[in-house]
């Protein structure tokens, strides 16, 4: 049986703040951001908004690719995200 593993970005209401994660339930984890349950900086930035994904059924991918976002410039970040959702709506996982 196949995992997918998902790669994400979420950003708090005024899309000032990105916080990049690596989960194998995005609708589980998306609540924890949303309940103020992911410790950390995660919960100091109010970060519970889902603007980005990739998946990945590879465990190994899914964290280099999250070690290589996470070491990118801000602006490179937006324009990832800008490339596949311009308006930086909220992305629906259901």
């Amino acid at each position: 049986m196949n995992k997918t593993y998902y790669v994400y970005i979420v950003t708090n209401i005024t899309n000032s703040v990105l916080y990049i994660g690596v989960t194998n339930n995005l609708q589980r984890r998306i609540e924890e951001h949303k309940n103020g349950l992911v410790e950390g900086f995660s919960k100091r930035y109010k970060t519970n908004k889902l603007v980005y994904c990739e998946t990945t059924n590879d465990i190994n991918i899914a964290i280099k690719r999250e070690k290589q976002l996470k070491n990118w410039h801000r602006e490179w970040k937006m324009n990832l995200i800008r490339n596949e959702n311009p308006g930086f709506a909220e992305l629906n996982i259901n």
